[in-house]
């Protein structure tokens, strides 16, 4: 089976978790500076059917341990979160959670005004094909870093990214158009 259509098979693997709840991988992260511009919130999501072998959040790609949290209690901590200019979405595999992801996205922007980034191993073109709520979360985003780690092409000079392949992509909010690449 080729990438593509093995990947679409890996995105509709959601997370199943109650409505109004997100399975985190550990607690949120305020101050962070390496997973985006500027000084950012970090939400750990739990689950990945990835499984990219160097990765370095193997502890993330359970399905079922983490933490079940409901959402309003994540929005009631970042609320705390004071001097942020934005939020990412790291995990684990942020798509295969993008319905709580999205809402968590939404509030962000407009209750405090933050851009939201994600990554994700699956590439903006499955995500796009896949369409559904991993769609609508994309169009949520003002950034992606997308692709899976590929050991062999580690690349430590990047920006925000583990390996030569992964792209930075600039996103129009609401379209999920990409406006720039790095």
């Amino acid at each position: 089976m080729d990438y593509h259509k093995l990947s679409l098979k890996k995105i509709s693997q959601q997370v199943e978790v109650p409505e109004g709840m997100i399975r985190l991988s550990g607690p949120l992260e305020r101050d962070n500076i390496v997973n985006g511009d500027g000084l950012r919130a970090v939400v750990w999501t739990q689950g990945c059917p990835n499984h990219c072998p160097g990765c370095q959040n193997p502890e993330t790609w359970d399905y079922c341990t983490g933490i079940l949290v409901p959402i309003q209690d994540v929005l009631d901590q970042l609320s705390t979160f004071k001097g942020q200019t934005g939020l990412t979405f790291c995990g684990g595999e942020p798509m295969v959670q993008a319905k709580a992801c999205k809402t968590i996205a939404d509030y962000v922007r407009k209750e405090f005004g933050w851009d939201v980034w994600s990554f994700s191993g699956f590439t903006y073109e499955v995500i796009k094909e896949y369409g559904k709520e991993p769609w609508d979360f994309v169009k949520s985003l003002d950034a992606l870093i997308d692709g899976p780690f590929i050991l062999k092409q580690r690349d430590l000079s990047l920006r925000f990214r583990g390996s030569s392949n992964q792209r930075l992509l600039r996103l129009k909010v609401g379209t999920g158009k990409i406006l720039s690449i790095e």
